[in-house]
């Protein structure tokens, strides 16, 4: 059962890393300079999609971490 709950853990920590990588904004070396011309606002559409799901795999994440501690 371990196994199974390391594997999960694998899994969806990378699904979170790509989640997170495609939520950047405004990223890039021009930000660096001061050159960033975007503006921050609120969430719509696909970008809202994307943080609902971050967030449900990190709470998902550390359930199963929890989880497993207590299984051991």
């Amino acid at each position: 059962m371990s196994f199974y709950l390391g594997i999960a853990q694998i899994i969806i920590g990378i699904a979170v890393i790509v989640l997170i990588l495609l939520q950047q904004r405004g990223g890039g070396i021009g930000i660096l300079g001061g050159v960033s011309t975007q503006f921050y606002g609120t969430r719509r559409g696909l970008e809202k999609s994307l943080f609902i799901a971050t967030f449900v795999l990190v709470a998902l994440f550390i359930i199963i971490s929890f989880w497993q501690l207590k299984v051991g």
